[in-house]
């Protein structure tokens, strides 16, 4: 029977018992009743039309016997239609608002007589369906740039003398319709190595993509959800920076990745691969050998089968759909949640900040940069600070006080310690232990001036005297120094403890039965 009169069905089968379960040309003609010859012939067609096994998904019986028997019945030295080029075809086709009819039309404008639209779209589909997965995914211009962290990481070694290693991870970053390619190396997965990938990223491709597609990582997704992933803050306002949008992949669907995953593949090998006999003392080396590697990747590769490289394709199809880079890159900021102290500060890092005393109890949002403190109450910013050290102190602006609190504004420790000082030497030592023992500078600042100020009604004599009492009885208050003066007991001796053990009895000494 001639090859081109078996039925659709007879040539499915041949080809499915040829290539799954690997059946031999005699035995497949056997089973089917049908000549060798004409299994030899379907096989042959089969292989010139550039199908693989199994077939695309969908393909038609008339999609295959067109396929395979599309010039059947040429005539000998029948001119041949002209060959479109398909790799630029294909590239054509992830520019905006490109489809097959046009490029169809475009290639009869240039070539009269050529293919027929429905042949030109088989012949297109055979082409694409020998390009890799990633290649054949139909990504627009300028659209996604795919993120991700390899597997592996470079081994560093961080002590010379000890030999210590660690590894640096890797940052994958890939856009989808030129496969543009950025690589770059950090110590850890945190958030600041993530956003700082991000910017440099978007830095080295000169443009920003509507869209970011991170995997599900904790460090960008706080909740994984089919329909509403929760996008870490500090992630989406990086995005709103350079006005793009954050499109999470869907939990446990790899092939919404499928081109990062690629990427990632792809660097594991023409990286790791390539320095895994190299010793590195420091991340800078690491950078610099990836940068070096990553330029003949994008620059001097070409992309097999499409015949151009990643740099070419970067420039020619996405670079016009590319939106701007902002004048400034973003700075790394992360978000807590506090409340106001009643004493209107919040604590950021182990440093006191104020906010107008107003908002004492609030709940608020705070941002913190590398340099400043910003802090918001439902999304107004009520306050800002330079970012000092974590020292457990205290910033506080003199606006943010209530009027109570500012007339003592101008008091530092210093000047308060030099007061002192001036009226004796107990009254200093009396102030310093107030400033050393109260958890909040402004409370040991009153108490202090508190003190000070006595000297005017009752001298600079019977204060030191007081000072010296309250010193040995405990009493480290304001309101205890005044009582001394008031019961004129500064004028009194105390009760010096006997040097031989012998209990002291005096009628303030309230003793162990009165807490009872």
């Amino acid at each position: 029977m001639p090859a081109e009169r078996v039925a659709m069905r007879q040539v499915r089968e041949i080809i499915r018992l040829k290539f799954s379960a690997g059946i031999s040309t005699r035995e497949i003609a056997r089973r089917l009743g049908i000549a060798a010859s004409t299994v030899r012939e379907t096989l042959r067609r089969f292989e010139g039309a550039g199908l693989g096994w199994p077939l695309p998904d969908g393909m038609s019986d008339g999609d295959l016997e067109a396929a395979l028997y599309a010039n059947h019945g040429t005539k000998r030295g029948h001119r041949r239609h002209a060959e479109p080029d398909w790799p630029t075809v294909h590239r054509e086709l992830k520019r905006k608002h490109v489809t097959l009819v046009i490029v169809w039309d475009e290639y009869i404008a240039a070539n009269p007589g050529g293919y027929s639209y429905s042949r030109f779209c088989e012949l297109y589909r055979g082409f694409e369906s020998k390009l890799s997965p990633t290649m054949r995914q139909t990504h627009a211009a300028g659209e996604r740039l795919f993120v991700d962290y390899a597997g592996d990481g470079v081994p560093v070694v961080i002590d010379r003398l000890t030999g210590e290693i660690r590894k640096a991870q890797i940052f994958v970053a890939v856009l989808g319709a030129s496969s543009f390619t950025f690589a770059h190396a950090s110590w850890t997965q945190a958030l600041p190595d993530w956003i700082d990938a991000h910017v440099r990223a978007l830095e080295v491709i000169g443009g920003v993509p509507h869209l970011l597609v991170p995997d599900n990582t904790k460090t960008a997704v706080i909740k994984a959800c089919l329909y509403d992933p929760q996008v870490n803050r500090t992630y989406a306002e990086m995005a709103a920076h350079y006005d793009t949008a954050i499109l999470p992949a869907r939990p446990r669907r790899p092939r919404d990745k499928a081109k990062v995953e690629q990427a990632v593949l792809i660097v594991e090998r023409w990286l790791l691969g390539r320095l895994r006999h190299r010793t590195f003392y420091s991340l800078a080396e690491v950078n610099a050998a990836i940068g070096e590697l990553m330029t003949h990747l994008n620059e001097e590769r070409p992309i097999r089968r499409l015949g151009v490289t990643r740099r070419q394709l970067l420039e020619q199809i996405d670079r016009p759909a590319l939106k701007s880079l902002p004048s400034e890159p973003y700075e790394f900021s992360e978000w807590r949640t506090r409340r106001v102290g009643i004493d209107y500060h919040i604590e950021v890092a182990a440093h006191y900040y104020s906010v107008p005393h107003r908002f004492a109890r609030a709940e608020v949002d705070a941002r913190l940069t590398a340099r400043t403190v910003e802090i918001f109450l439902k999304g107004e910013r009520i306050a800002a600070h330079m970012r000092m050290s974590g020292n457990h102190k205290h910033t506080t602006v003199a606006e943010h006080m209530p009027s109570s609190h500012r007339r003592y504004a101008g008091w530092t420790i210093e000047r308060i310690r030099a007061d002192a000082r001036l009226i004796g030497p107990a009254t200093a030592a009396l102030c310093e232990l107030i400033l050393e023992h109260r958890s909040h500078p402004e409370q040991g600042f009153r108490a202090c001036l508190g003190i000070v100020r006595l000297a005017r009604p009752y001298g600079t004599g019977r204060l030191e005297a007081a000072a010296d009492r309250a010193i040995d009885i405990g009493a480290r208050t304001y309101g205890s120094v005044k009582s001394i003066l008031d019961n004129h007991l500064d004028r009194r001796p105390a009760q010096k403890r006997a040097t031989d053990g012998t209990p002291i009895l005096h009628s303030n000494i309230r003793g162990p039965r009165y807490y009872n």
